[in-house]
């Protein structure tokens, strides 16, 4: 699948304010300063389509994007920096948890985790979360072009063990070099059209 057109449609900070559509959903949802920005402006081969920012937790609303005239990108606030407070972040837990329960159109979450680390607590939280309410979701390893290839499927493999999930739920990804970028456009296209 190629993306033709990618427009930002809106951000909303209030739960009565969720895009309630025809159009099917893919949420990306991960810790701050995981590359959340990056991966959509790469996948969308727009720059500056999600504003990327070197100070982490920069997203702390839920930012609709237009693909194609067919279906949305979601991004949803970065978890795990707490520079703003403890209010504003369980505001946007809140708000996050609204969206992934009442979403009738939301085909899957990609949880994105820096394939350098150890996936956190927060990590293990929102995959069980995601597990528990049968929520659809794809892990994907994001900056492998900062691990020589020969250590990517060992990281891979600690990823998958440390959130308890298949090897294969888990896509190797770099906005650098694109690796990965045809897999996770071929499993959208696949999605919408089922």
């Amino acid at each position: 699948m190629k993306i033709l057109s990618a427009t930002y449609m809106t951000s909303v900070v209030d739960e009565k304010n969720l895009l309630n559509d025809d159009l099917v959903e893919f949420a990306f949802v991960g810790r701050s300063n995981v590359g959340k920005s990056s991966l959509i402006n790469s996948l969308t081969g727009r720059k500056n389509l999600a504003k990327t920012s070197s100070t982490p937790g920069l997203t702390k609303m839920i930012n609709y994007f237009l693909i194609n005239n067919k279906f949305k990108f979601v991004d949803l606030p970065g978890y795990g920096y707490a520079k703003t407070g403890q209010h504003h972040i369980a505001n946007w837990a809140g708000l996050m948890e609204k969206y992934l329960l009442n979403s009738q159109l939301l085909k899957t979450v990609f949880v994105l985790i820096d394939c350098r680390h150890t996936p956190t607590e927060l990590d293990k939280m929102m995959i069980e979360f995601l597990n528990h309410y049968q929520i659809p979701y794809i892990i994907i390893a994001t900056k492998v072009d900062k691990l020589a290839k020969s250590k990517i499927p060992q990281s891979l493999s600690k990823i998958a063990k440390a959130l308890s999930t298949r090897k294969e739920l888990i896509f190797p990804y770099s906005s650098e070099t694109m690796l990965g970028k045809e897999e996770i456009l071929n499993y959208i296209e696949n999605s919408v059209e089922t």
